[in-house]
């Protein structure tokens, strides 16, 4: 079962959403994967990576670090000497990251067509894996007006999440911790 997870910063969407996929992994008997998207570009992001590993230890992950082309990692990863399997059940934190990744590349361009092309790869991956929880930011509800480009992101992540939450059997949103089911 694929599902979709939203929410702002920081209010516990990671935590909820290892909740879930260990669950999904136990009550299958299936391998466990955190697929983690984010390249750390500062001592902040290097803290949230750490608190996440943290978090999940001892929860049976095995993690893969995939910030680009994300299908990728079913094909010819090995973790311990085992291949990746794709009937595992993956916690892919976050779709945020894996776009800022696709759309603004290391070289300093910038990807416009990366929101379509990262919506097809994880609609594939999802198709793929048949188990997976999607991790996103909510990103959409202040109401500051920001330069052309950054809503371009915006509204980038705003397409893949309604992507996602259509092909997804459960949408639901993390909100201080609380969660809403949508689907």
């Amino acid at each position: 079962m694929n599902i979709f997870i939203s929410g702002g910063c920081k209010n516990g969407k990671s935590y909820h959403a290892q909740e879930l996929a260990r669950f999904m992994a136990e009550e299958k008997n299936l391998p466990l994967y955190y697929l983690a998207t984010m390249q750390p570009s500062d001592d902040e992001d290097m803290l949230r990576i750490a608190r996440h590993i943290k978090e999940r230890e001892g929860w049976g992950f095995d993690t893969i670090e995939q910030s680009t082309d994300i299908c990728a990692c079913l094909s010819g990863v090995t973790l311990s000497g085992r291949p990746v399997s794709s009937n595992g059940v993956f916690l892919l934190d976050s779709v945020t990251a894996l776009l800022s990744n696709e759309m603004f590349r290391p070289d300093g361009t910038v990807n416009l067509d990366a929101p379509v092309r990262v919506s097809m790869q994880l609609l594939e991956f999802a198709e793929r894996t048949g188990n997976t929880v999607f991790v996103s930011d909510y990103i959409y509800s202040d109401a500051f007006i920001y330069d052309e480009l950054t809503e371009k992101y915006r509204q980038g992540l705003a397409y893949i999440d309604r992507c996602l939450a259509d092909i997804c059997r459960q949408v639901l949103e993390v909100s201080y911790g609380f969660v809403n089911h949508y689907k």
